[in-house]
């Protein structure tokens, strides 16, 4: 009978733990996912452009779990940029219903104070303001709230220590690199410590290295803070990050996959 090296089986055993441990974590977050309430709920949107010729949205169903990171992919003009405009309040829907965090959207006229309250935006283009200093660029979206000045300033800092970036705060946007200034982009999407983080190609203009570092902190901030993240990308393989990745083809959604259902192979046409 041949030897039995103990070392190698309890390596085996240890992988299947481990395996199991990963199955067990992603069914719990599932699970968790599945019980908790839906935030984002769209029946039959439509929007049209161009007197109606161009049919950005044409019947959109849609419904996301509080906490979810749903990725929505899509070629260019299939309607993913307008789904998420949508959704932030910057556009207006031709008709249907669309409700966000408690928020009825065809209905409700204080807009200003839902984007203010519900919403963190981050952009390809970060969007900074050039000529002040990043702290204060993080500060912007506080002041429509009821902080004093030292709870803004102490707050901003706080957030961009949480990415990395406290050491920059009296520093121009002009002076740092593209993926700090994302980072920055990404510190001042949660100074209203949104319900929703809204990303539209977050790291489109970024090198892959780069890109990676943004999506690390994306994802762990989700997690974290248990922020609902809504990300519009063209990268299969940043989209595959999420939990769920919906498919939006000729103003419709084509598909909507669980991330451990994902074909590897699948391919977007740009």
């Amino acid at each position: 009978m041949a030897d039995v090296n103990r070392d190698d089986v309890n390596k085996d055993k240890d992988k299947n733990i481990t395996g199991t441990e990963n199955i067990a974590e992603t069914i719990t977050r599932t699970k968790n996912i599945a019980e908790t309430k839906n935030i984002v709920e769209i029946k039959d949107l439509k929007k049209s452009y161009e007197k109606g010729h161009i049919k950005a949205l044409n019947g959109i169903d849609l419904e996301i779990k509080e906490g979810e990171f749903v990725s929505i992919i899509g070629p260019s003009g299939s309607g993913k940029s307008t789904l998420l405009n949508m959704l932030g309040a910057l556009d207006i829907a031709d008709s249907g219903i669309i409700n966000v965090a408690g928020y009825d959207l065809t209905k409700n006229k204080k807009l200003d104070e839902f984007r203010s309250k519900k919403i963190g935006f981050i952009f390809q283009l970060h969007n900074l303001i050039p000529n002040i200093s990043v702290v204060e660029n993080v500060e912007i979206p506080m002041f429509e709230g009821k902080l004093s000045g030292k709870e803004r300033r102490d707050l901003a800092l706080e957030l961009l220590d949480i990415v990395g970036l406290k050491d920059k705060s009296n520093n121009k946007p002009t002076k740092l690199s593209g993926g700090e200034r994302q980072r920055i982009a990404i510190a001042r999407a949660l100074a209203n410590e949104p319900s929703i983080i809204l990303a539209d190609e977050p790291t489109g203009s970024l090198d892959s290295r780069t890109s990676k570092k943004i999506l690390e902190q994306l994802n762990k901030l989700h997690k974290e803070k248990n922020v609902t993240l809504i990300m519009v990308t063209h990268d299969m393989n940043v989209a595959k990050l999420a939990d769920r990745v919906i498919e939006v083809l000729d103003g419709k959604i084509l598909n909507s996959t669980d991330n451990s259902l994902l074909d590897d192979n699948i391919d977007i046409k740009s």
